[in-house]
């Protein structure tokens, strides 16, 4: 019969606190997420993702969707859907111009740009801001841990990561 030596079950426990630990941190983290989407949202009237549409936009003006996109990492659907959005409120607006009327512009309307000047900052949200904050071999580390994770986890939706967390 196997016993477990005094060690390997102080180990184990240990394991399992420092599992359980990091599983509150994750929380925490998230919840620190929605609590700003929140904060964002009654602040201005627009969800965290739209805001930061916006920002990308006050000193761009003229940006094509798939600019934008990549800009705020999510997929040009996503980016679609979120413009629509901002476009109803009539915060933003679309405009073909040029030789080629295929490309669409972006352009904050005038209350789309006193909402950006008025709104709450950071303006691409708590969580880029505190990453852009770590020190680069963190950030690096960081990142390799969490491509362990998703890898570990087999997660099957691929794209996640291109929306945003606030689903608008």
């Amino acid at each position: 019969m196997y016993k477990l030596a005094a060690t390997d079950v102080a180990q184990e426990r240990s394991a399992s606190e420092q599992e359980l630990a990091v599983l509150r941190k994750l929380r925490v983290i998230f919840r620190a997420i929605q609590e700003h989407s929140r904060w964002v949202e009654k602040q201005c009237g627009v969800s965290a993702a739209q805001l930061w549409a916006m920002w990308e936009l006050f000193p761009q003006p003229g940006m094509r969707v798939s600019e934008l996109s990549k800009a705020l990492s999510i997929q040009q659907s996503t980016a679609s859907n979120l413009l629509d959005k901002l476009e109803q409120k009539q915060l933003i607006e679309r405009r073909r111009g040029g030789p080629d009327q295929r490309v669409v512009r972006l352009y904050l309307t005038e209350q789309g740009a006193k909402l950006v000047q008025r709104a709450p900052r950071p303006a691409q949200g708590a969580l880029l801001d505190a990453l852009h904050r770590l020190p680069g071999d963190a950030l690096t580390d960081l990142d390799a841990i969490l491509a362990q994770l998703v890898s570990i986890m087999d997660v099957t939706d691929r794209d996640a990561g291109l929306r945003p967390l606030s689903e608008d």
